[in-house]
């Protein structure tokens, strides 16, 4: 998977034990992908903390610092995603206690279509592991979690 980066180092979390902050951006006001999302997580076992849509990144970093979640995703489907998310994930990751929880983006994060302008590269360089734009599919989002551990930002 090249949408992938190296999965940090941890206490496995085959069976579902992760925490999970599960969000939107401020700028989109979809909640169906989020709810999708929950539960396809929780069917993997995860405990899921779902911020909701229209989360203001004030909202997102608060919530991130008090529940120091193994795993962050990122939703998004209103085409706004790559400038949100990158503008989201610079600020999670200047936290030293954010720096280095997995955050991962997907959904339409662009109007030109699925890495059409770079963006996925941009996304990952800017500090999150993982991208699955809207052509990447379910499975490869399933298998990064399903390779992850928890524990890693303490």
């Amino acid at each position: 998977m090249d949408h992938v980066a190296a999965v940090p180092a941890g206490r496995a979390a085959g069976n579902g034990d992760l925490t999970v902050l599960l969000t939107s951006v401020s700028s989109d006001s979809h909640t169906w992908n989020l709810v999708f999302l929950q539960l396809v997580l929780e069917e993997l076992g995860h405990q899921v903390h779902n911020l909701g849509a229209c989360v203001p990144d004030e909202l997102l970093i608060a919530e991130s610092e008090r529940l120091q979640p193994d795993l962050i995703v990122v939703s998004t489907v209103n085409g706004h995603g790559f400038h949100d998310g990158l503008r989201v994930i610079t600020q999670l990751r200047e936290r030293a206690g954010l720096a280095q929880v997995p955050a991962v983006i997907g959904g339409k994060l662009g109007i030109d279509g699925p890495g059409s302008d770079g963006s996925r590269a941009r996304l990952m360089s800017a500090g999150f592991d993982a991208v699955f734009d809207d052509g990447t599919g379910l499975t490869a989002f399933q298998s990064f979690v399903r390779q992850l551990t928890t524990g890693v930002a303490s």
